[in-house]
């Protein structure tokens, strides 16, 4: 095969079009064909919101889904795949050969919800557009005549993106080994390929005192919540001097249980994001200095306690992003310019370590709604009829660049070399070393 040349498909081609666009009209007519029961599949997840790690009513849903998705047991359904919110379902074309080995698409699903405002980060739509560009692709390549290309389609179910980090939980348990692109979209105010989601790390910070009596003898005290009082000030003069695109913000959970009583023991709850981990690793140093520097001028004790996973900053695949640009904008999808997405402002997400092990993509879609996320209106828009029009247009792009990765090996070549490309900018294949 030449380069630049398609993997042949056969089937034909028909006025001018090529047989792999045919394959992407397919797979967009087998989404639209299943937009009903995708959209109850949404609304189902989005009328009985769960926390992290509590998914049950979402996780059977959409086991469910998959279980009765005609043809009758066609996906591979694995409930509580590793962990007990989580799921995995494959689908490869009958008669497809173990060797060589299949090309691995993986489509994620998130579906927690956040406290109190439920669905207002739009993860009902997330689950939706996983199984609605999975539905399409599969829909595609049962549609050829001839051989099937050697390919094998997994949706991973991953909980907890919220609080905790399932993904980085299904990655130590081995999910992504050998998948080879992996696809996912997160509801947003606009459309984008990319956006430079930071990487995060949270602490829990307790200082422990000793309680006395306020009025009658509080020099026998020592207060803990003047250490907190005092880190949260340290933290605030250190804005002065950090980069303006580290972000830090905290709560102070505890600060005592009546105002006559010196508290003994406070706690406070902190998210530190920096560009990248190299970054980060200096922002916590400077934070753990000032909230030990708050326990030695107060004469507590302190506790400085990380969260269990650390989100990576994503990486940016190139390659897969302007093929993803390229099939949206053929479905009338306008994307912000590449300026506005490099200065745009971005949050942190689980799928950032996911890029550090495969290839993939994580693109933002409006959803008819200038909400803003985490929000109780955006959790209104999720749940809206609006948004469905906006939710499946993204699945059939996610749907058209994945038959893209199939068809054109060019393509498949590319990502992978952008992948190894950003990984040795992040010194980590140097450190591996």
């Amino acid at each position: 095969m030449r380069p630049g040349e398609e993997r042949p498909v056969e089937g034909g081609a028909c006025d001018g079009v090529s047989e792999l666009e045919l394959l992407k009209l397919r797979a967009a007519e087998r989404i639209d064909e299943a937009a009903e029961r995708l959209g109850a599949l949404s609304r189902a997840i989005w009328s009985k919101p769960e926390l992290a790690y509590q998914e049950h009513h979402a996780h059977g849903v959409l086991t469910r889904f998959f279980e009765c998705e005609p043809p009758a047991a066609s996906w591979t359904v694995q409930p509580h795949y590793q962990l007990a919110t989580a799921f995995r379902a494959e689908w490869e074309p009958p008669g497809v050969p173990a060797v060589p080995r299949p090309l691995h698409l993986g489509f994620l699903c998130e579906y927690d919800a956040l406290p109190d405002i439920g669905h207002a980060c739009g993860h009902n739509l997330i689950a939706e557009v996983g199984a609605a560009a999975a539905l399409g692709v599969k829909g595609a390549l049962e549609g050829l005549r001839g051989p099937p290309p050697p390919v094998k389609v997994t949706v991973l179910g991953t909980p907890a993106e919220e609080d905790g980090g399932g993904k980085i939980d299904l990655i130590e348990a081995g999910a992504f080994k050998n998948l080879d692109v992996v696809f996912m979209a997160h509801p947003s105010q606009e459309n984008a390929a990319y956006l430079p989601d930071v990487a995060e790390h949270d602490m829990t910070v307790k200082y422990h005192g000793k309680a006395s009596h306020a009025a009658a003898y509080p020099w026998e005290g020592v207060n803990a919540l003047d250490a907190a009082v005092l880190a949260y000030s340290n933290l605030s003069v250190l804005r002065q001097q950090m980069k303006p695109t580290w972000r830090v913000h905290g709560i102070i959970k505890n600060g005592g249980v009546k105002p006559n009583i010196i508290p003994s023991y406070s706690e406070l709850i902190y998210y530190f994001r920096a560009p990248s981990m190299r970054e980060l690793a200096v922002l916590t140093k400077k934070a753990e200095d000032c909230f030990k520097a708050a326990a030695l001028s107060t004469g507590c004790t302190v506790e400085i306690k990380g969260g269990a996973h650390d989100y990576y900053n994503v990486l940016p695949n190139k390659c897969l992003w302007k093929a993803y640009i390229e099939n949206g904008e053929k479905l009338g999808i306008e994307f912000i310019s590449e300026d506005a997405v490099l200065n745009g402002s971005s949050g942190s997400t689980d799928f950032g370590n996911v890029s550090f092990v495969v290839p993939g993509i994580h693109p933002y879609f409006y959803i008819g709604s200038e909400a803003l996320n985490h929000t109780e209106q955006y959790t209104e828009a999720a749940g809206s009829q609006e948004a469905q029009f906006y939710t499946l247009r993204t699945a059939k792009a996610l749907a058209m660049t994945a038959l893209d990765v199939i068809f054109k090996p060019e393509l498949l070549e590319g990502i992978r070399e952008d992948f190894k490309l950003k990984l040795q900018e992040e010194e980590f294949l140097n450190r591996a070393e």
